[in-house]
């Protein structure tokens, strides 16, 4: 990977074509890290979110809380995105979004919709801001993955990161939809944070090894992000009964603004033949 101050790592361009309507095609630079043939989660987010930003919007609410189940292997490819409205409110909504592929329900999504209000003089943060940016070096940690996706990144690591303990940052030049359209920050930043599972692995995926893909994404979100970069400042557990879990205190270039979590299913990689 290039320093992240060229931007030269990977052409911009898109992880997804809008087909019309709600019809999407994803690209090579969506594809996933455990197969092929399948979509990585982390854009397959962002996407979804989009589609979650733009349904009956208000004004006076944002999105606070989402929650992704992965159905399946989300496949490549052509898919459509249904988006409905579960619990109407005047202060709180609840939204849900489903990516429908091959004939069945890969990603299903629920999202909590709340109304803003002016907290400025209560506001306050306990989680710790992360090293900025600036500070941060050039990390190709994250190629150690194969897929389109993760070629699209570009990393910056701080000096405490370790396996396990992971603290950096990340970048991506492309669009989330064809037509150079960037989204909002909180579209451009989500379609990042799937990325966690890797960032600090404590085992490389390679055969004889393990396998932790997530079953979920749960994101919560105490303040409206900015910019394009993601700082994750995360932590990786592995119980003894085949279970995981990958913690996350999201940043931007202003500081923390939400976490996430993912559950791990753990289980061995066949060795090669």
């Amino acid at each position: 990977m290039e320093d992240s101050t060229t931007l030269t790592a990977v052409k911009a361009t898109s992880y997804y074509r809008h087909l019309g309507g709600n019809r999407y095609e994803s690209t090579d630079h969506a594809q996933g890290a455990w197969n092929p043939h399948e979509q990585h989660m982390a854009p397959v987010a962002g996407l979804m979110v989009h589609a979650l930003e733009q349904f009956a919007h208000r004004a006076d609410m944002r999105l606070v809380r989402i929650n992704f189940d992965i159905l399946g292997l989300i496949p490549a490819g052509e898919f459509t995105l249904e988006t409905t409205l579960l619990r109407p409110g005047k202060t709180i909504e609840l939204l849900q979004v489903e990516l429908l592929a091959q004939g069945r329900p890969a990603v299903r999504a629920t999202a909590w919709r709340l109304q803003k209000n002016d907290t400025t003089a209560v506001e306050a943060y306990e989680d710790e801001p992360l090293g900025a940016v600036e500070t941060a070096i050039p990390w190709d940690g994250m190629s150690t993955w194969p897929g389109g996706f993760i070629k699209t990144l570009v990393g910056r690591s701080l000096p405490d990161h370790r396996p396990g303990h992971g603290r950096a940052w990340l970048h991506s030049p492309c669009t989330m939809l064809d037509g150079g359209e960037h989204a909002s920050a909180l579209v451009r930043l989500l379609g990042l944070a799937d990325s966690a599972n890797g960032v600090a692995a404590r085992m490389d995926p390679k055969p004889g090894g393990w396998m932790y893909p997530n079953v979920d994404l749960s994101i919560h979100l105490y303040r409206e992000p900015v910019g394009e970069w993601l700082g994750l400042a995360t932590h990786v557990t592995i119980g003894s009964d085949g279970v995981g879990l990958t913690s996350s205190v999201l940043h931007d270039v202003t500081g923390p603004f939400g976490r996430s979590e993912q559950i791990l299913t753990v289980r061995p990689i066949p060795s090669a033949q």
